[in-house]
């Protein structure tokens, strides 16, 4: 597909993905909407990708939804009558499909992230952001509730009671803020954000990328497990791992004193 609202680059395992509306401060529209369920789906099937970044283009890691192109457009279709079938919404189904990808997913927070901007980097595992960069969970603003799977994610990150103050009051908070909550996991001056998240990045990408994946899908599913469960689990996935090429590579270059080089094998 060739994206008109979204950036997808590519620089060896690492691939990134930015929100190009920078004129409107990155909102979401159909367009976007559309691209970002393909663009997520093609990083997870291209082998070569072992790191996604999501960024905004600008000033802006995202503002929200374009009010003009999604929410005045539904109002004006249901008082025709016209209403949407909601199992299949973008808000559910992309954020499936986010949350489905095995490789490691960073947010690199470099301005406003407001609505869907901050539920959306609530769906990413790691959240780095800029000193500039603020937040608001805005949804009762404009007389919605929150998506993208937010209520799941928030709680989670923030704890309940947090969770519900951001979104009754639907406050802005800082970087600062978001960090001492531990809502994002770093906080970055302005011009070093780029290198910072790209730096772990790529620390990321050079391990063993199926003990990640591993790795990554024991982390969410152990959210939600009883810890026999996730006993078992842990063991099948290690005696997996184990039988990797490159388990053999990660312990052959120890003994060797060697940088490993890891093939996904």
């Amino acid at each position: 597909m060739k994206y008109e609202t979204i950036i997808l680059e590519k620089k060896e395992t690492i691939a990134t993905i930015t929100l190009n509306r920078p004129e409107k401060l990155n909102p979401l529209n159909p367009k976007m909407q559309e691209e970002l369920m393909d663009v997520f789906a093609a990083v997870e099937q291209d082998n070569a990708v072992r790191v996604v970044i999501i960024t905004g283009a600008g000033r802006a890691f995202c503002a929200g939804a374009d009010i003009e192109e999604l929410f005045l457009k539904k109002i004006e279709e249901r008082k025709k009558g016209i209403i949407e079938d909601a199992t299949q919404a973008f808000i559910e189904v992309a954020c499936l499909v986010l949350a489905k990808i095995t490789k490691p997913v960073i947010a690199s927070i470099n301005g406003p992230a407001i609505g869907f901007g901050c539920t959306l980097s609530l769906a990413c595992d790691i959240r780095i952001a800029s000193e500039d960069a603020s937040f608001s969970l805005a949804f009762p603003r404009v007389g919605i509730a929150p998506e993208f799977g937010s209520t799941y994610f928030l709680p989670r990150l923030v704890g309940l009671g947090k969770a519900c103050e951001l979104v009754f009051t639907a406050k802005m908070f800082d970087a600062k803020e978001a960090k001492e909550i531990g809502l994002v996991n770093l906080v970055t001056p302005v011009d070093e954000l780029t290198k910072t998240t790209y730096e772990m990045a790529s620390s990321i990408a050079k391990l063993a990328p199926l003990a990640i994946r591993v790795s990554k899908k024991a982390l969410y599913q152990g959210m939600n497990n009883d810890l026999a469960s996730q006993l078992r689990h842990e063991a099948f996935a290690l005696n997996y791992l184990c039988g990797t090429e490159d388990h053999e590579e990660g312990a052959r270059a120890f003994l060797d004193k060697r940088p490993p080089v890891f093939r996904g094998k």
